[in-house]
């Protein structure tokens, strides 16, 4: 919610003409929503929205959410961002616990289909959006030692389900500090040109594989 809510304010920014810059930040936090909707529809696909009043009450919880949201950026964006990085941060610390405490329960479950669906699609829709920052600064690095420019995490068990929606917030976490203390736009150089050569890697081992093929076939 709070991502559509600093969509809204981007681009009343840019149709005023006020900031017409943030349109790579606009489409980070159109990945960061995506993202959220995919971890709304894994709690759904658990029972999470089986009781009328637990509909009730969310349906009604994120309106207020997303105008208090739109206020607080219109106040202060920086303010806005710390908001949400301390949400996340609740959040990351939410999942870790529930996962590990129920650890030998959730890996005996198989992962829902929408899990399945997001984590392992061969075209993940912004997932790679969705992190901004380089592996060596990424807050996720502790929890994920390899993680690469391009997240492919195991959905193997539900429990990797949790583990995965709780580097997500990770990741949300490490963007809301970026945006709040303004050095968003460096981590987005820093993403691309590690992503870039990321690319460049993987086109490089796949001539060298059509050079072997050749090779191969006029032997």
């Amino acid at each position: 919610m709070p991502y559509f809510s600093y969509i809204s304010m981007l681009h009343l920014y840019e149709s005023l003409g006020w900031w017409r810059a943030g349109a790579e930040l606009r489409r980070v936090h159109f990945a960061e929503e995506w993202n959220e909707l995919h971890h709304l529809q894994i709690m759904e696909s658990l029972g999470g929205d089986s009781g009328w009043g637990d509909r009730f009450l969310a349906a009604h919880a994120s309106l207020f959410y997303y105008w208090a949201c739109v206020g607080a950026y219109l106040f202060s964006p920086a303010t806005a961002y710390a908001f949400s990085e301390l949400v996340e941060g609740h959040a990351t610390d939410t999942y870790d616990q529930f996962a590990e405490e129920n650890k030998g329960a959730l890996k005996a479950l198989a992962p829902p289909r929408v899990a399945l669906e997001y984590y392992r699609s061969a075209d993940p829709y912004l997932f790679d959006a969705l992190v901004t920052s380089p592996p060596s600064s990424s807050p996720a690095s502790a929890a994920l030692p390899t993680l690469s420019p391009r997240r492919r995490p195991a959905c193997d068990t539900l429990y990797d389900v949790f583990i995965n929606v709780r580097d997500d917030e990770i990741e949300h976490e490490a963007t809301m500090s970026a945006c709040r203390d303004a050095s968003i736009g460096e981590a987005l150089a820093a993403r691309k040109a590690a992503v870039a050569t990321l690319n460049a890697a993987a086109s490089k081992v796949a001539e060298m594989a059509k050079v072997e093929n050749k090779e191969k076939e006029a032997a």
